[in-house]
């Protein structure tokens, strides 16, 4: 085992992927019990997502499910990667999270993101539009103050003022600046992209300023992670979710999860190819060996204290065995 794999946490960030032939009951049903699974291989936490109108993704609700993840675990740290703090007012996330926190103390993390809706007719429905996300920062510092029992109009978060919830963002785009600023944990992806995910980690650390939050510089990557018993059987992992990427680049939607085999026997265009075989691409898949060596890399560069890992694949018994071969890593 490698010394910089040893001393690093490892998390997993399910979205609650939609499955041809199944439903999203059974989406939402997979994520707790991948959870329980991630429990017992020793994951450090296990975050739930926010997508809304999308078709393959079932979690749209990601306090709502952390709340049945945290009531199915017991040890686990559960929380959100994340709540699109643009598309809710700070007050109703505080009072979430405060209530998550009170029923399960000291397990909760609050991970925010600054996107809106994935389309206009989504951005209409949630009453909000893409200008939103530029009061990213200011809606961040009005949330935490809720916590900390500054707000100026004299109401008080309940039950969140007074708790300690930690709190990450999702640095996407100016997202390591804004986490820099306001002195908190960053998650920053993904792995195929390694030159500006350490320009934003390099930006972040220069930046930071300690807060009642974080006294220093935490860092979590992010990215697909697909560990097998040979280099063919992991790459297979990532066939599903390529092509569900590719189908929604040709397609305008974002279709539930296919078989690998299906998939492979597909005639593709020429332009779905393309995408098809970018989405493939740059993620650290391969044996049990391969992917230590890639994360050892990883990892030396960046210095992160953290890997969150993201994978989706059709197979839910491969993608359970993947976890727990990457678990023997470390």
């Amino acid at each position: 085992m490698s010394s910089a794999i040893a001393s690093t946490r490892f998390s997993v960030l399910d979205r609650s992927r939609t499955r041809e032939g199944r439903t999203d009951a059974e989406a939402l049903r997979d994520t707790v019990a991948l959870a329980r699974e991630l429990e017992t291989l020793g994951y450090h936490r296990v975050w739930v997502s926010e997508h809304h109108g999308v078709p393959g993704v079932a979690g749209s609700a990601p306090t709502v499910l952390a709340a049945a993840v945290a009531g199915a675990t017991r040890t686990i740290r559960v929380g959100t990667g994340g709540v699109m703090l643009p598309n809710h007012q700070p007050l109703v996330v505080a009072e979430q999270f405060g209530v998550l926190e009170s029923l399960f103390p000291g397990r909760i993390d609050m991970g925010l993101g600054r996107s809106v809706g994935f389309t206009g007719g989504v951005r209409k429905a949630l009453g909000r539009d893409k200008g939103d996300a530029e009061d990213f920062e200011a809606q961040l510092g009005e949330l935490l103050g809720w916590f900390r029992g500054t707000s100026p109009t004299g109401v008080h978060a309940r039950p969140a003022e007074g708790l300690s919830v930690p709190s990450f963002v999702l640095a996407m785009g100016e997202g390591a600046a804004v986490a820099a600023r306001a002195g908190l944990p960053m998650v920053i992806g993904d792995l195929r992209n390694r030159e500006k995910m350490q320009r934003g980690i390099d930006h972040y650390r220069a930046h930071f300023r300690p807060s009642a939050w974080a006294s220093e510089p935490y860092v979590v990557v992010s990215g697909t992670v697909a560990v097998a018993a040979t280099p063919e059987e992991a790459r297979r992992l990532l066939v599903p979710e390529a092509w569900s990427m590719a189908y929604s680049r040709t397609h305008g939607t974002f279709p539930p999860l296919p078989p690998a085999e299906r998939v492979e026997a597909l005639t593709m265009t020429a332009k779905e190819r393309g995408f098809y075989e970018s989405g493939l691409a740059g993620h650290i898949a391969g044996t049990e060996e391969q992917v230590a060596d890639e994360l050892e890399t990883v990892l030396k560069e960046t210095g992160a204290q953290e890997v969150l890992v993201t994978t989706s694949t059709y197979d839910r018994s491969a993608l359970l065995d993947s976890y727990r071969r990457l678990a023997r890593l470390w």
